[in-house]
């Protein structure tokens, strides 16, 4: 089969390789669209998980299935699904526990580009399809769909990370997709104030749309001393960073009230260690809380999501900006991702 892959460190490229096989728990999938993301860029030009050789990329999909092992019940032939980016293995002692996204080490429920072939080949294997597939109503859109599988759940992760209570104030910093969908998971938990950071325009808008009710431009000075002004000085009781780099941990922490608690879900693809301000953090006694955490997968957390959209609770066709017909255009699509033009929120290919 054919697929778009990660050559080495920088490079990318078309490959052929053998058709994945499968176990009879798993099934084989061909995706009906694709969408690149920026964990893709970190990936091969930041190298952030290491050398990877002729490794497929891509970890979201909505697709068909074209075959299925002898113990799956609940996924056919022929069945339209949405296919998380996070495929856990839900028998482990890590999911267990309740950290899924772990089972088999740190991360290791992340498999899709990192561990196995992603989902930019002609066809691409899913461990515990019953399990880590979901259904796809024929009134959701492919495209639309295609939001589900990472941009959502990892959005929403923030603001779960963040503990957004109703009437919290909070700040999300980085309105890319990511950042967007936790905007809208921060307005569906009930926030009163949100300050979303960022510069784009069309990012901007979108942001208003989903619920942020001021906008911080750190183009037109420092976040911190903006925040502080808006909210009177007193910060913000929770925060979500769904962009920025290893320094933006010493704002969030300095805007945030003590007792407030920061939720990460930034792929940091560079830097060696993360700054944490001594004095702003209470000399370590603040209470202020960071958790960072990988997206749940899960077909349960799929379906819950699905009908967010069913019942027009969420709209994630506002985050396409950018729609390709044609397996070829993955290349383009992936080096907008790398690129980020300014009117780029997520590009979607429909194969």
């Amino acid at each position: 089969m054919k697929g778009f892959a990660m050559l080495e460190i920088g490079k990318v490229g078309w490959i052929e390789k053998e058709a994945p096989t499968y176990g009879p728990l798993d099934a084989i999938c061909k995706p009906l669209a694709i969408s690149p993301c920026t964990s893709d860029v970190h990936t091969v030009w930041a190298g952030a998980l290491g050398e990877r050789h002729d490794m497929i990329l891509g970890h979201e999909a909505v697709a068909e299935v074209v075959e299925v092992g002898s113990l799956v019940k609940d996924f056919k032939v022929g069945d339209r699904v949405i296919v998380p980016a996070i495929t856990p293995d839900w028998g482990s002692l890590e999911a267990q526990g309740g950290y899924s996204m772990h089972s088999g080490g740190m991360l290791a429920g992340w498999k899709f580009s990192n561990f196995k072939d992603g989902v930019f080949g002609e066809l691409f294997h899913v461990n515990e399809a019953d399990a880590n597939l979901a259904h796809l109503p024929e009134s959701i859109d492919l495209a639309s769909a295609a939001m589900l599988c990472d941009m959502v759940p990892t959005g929403f992760h923030g603001v779960e990370l963040a503990d957004v209570q109703f009437g919290d104030s909070v700040g999300v910093i980085g309105i890319g997709p990511v950042g967007l969908m936790s905007v809208a998971g921060a307005a569906l938990r009930g926030a009163s104030h949100i300050y979303a950071v960022g510069s784009r325009p069309n990012c901007i808008e979108i942001a208003k749309e989903y619920g942020a009710t001021e906008i911080v431009n750190y183009r037109e000075g420092d976040i911190v001393e903006q925040i502080m002004e808006k909210t009177h000085g007193k910060g913000l009781d929770r925060i979500i960073i769904a962009g920025g780099d290893v320094h933006t941990f010493s704002q969030a922490i300095t805007m945030l009230k003590p007792g407030g608690r920061i939720g990460n879900v930034n792929y940091l693809g560079e830097g060696d260690y993360v700054d944490i301000p001594r004095v702003e953090w209470g000399c370590g006694m603040s209470h202020k809380t960071i958790a960072g955490g990988l997206m749940p997968g899960g077909r349960l957390r799929m379906e819950k999501l699905v009908s967010l959209l069913e019942t027009k609770k969420l709209d994630t066709s506002k985050l396409i900006t950018h729609k390709f017909n044609g397996f070829e255009n993955v290349e383009e699509a992936l080096f907008l991702m790398k690129d980020k033009p300014r009117d780029l929120i997520k590009p979607v290919v429909i194969l």
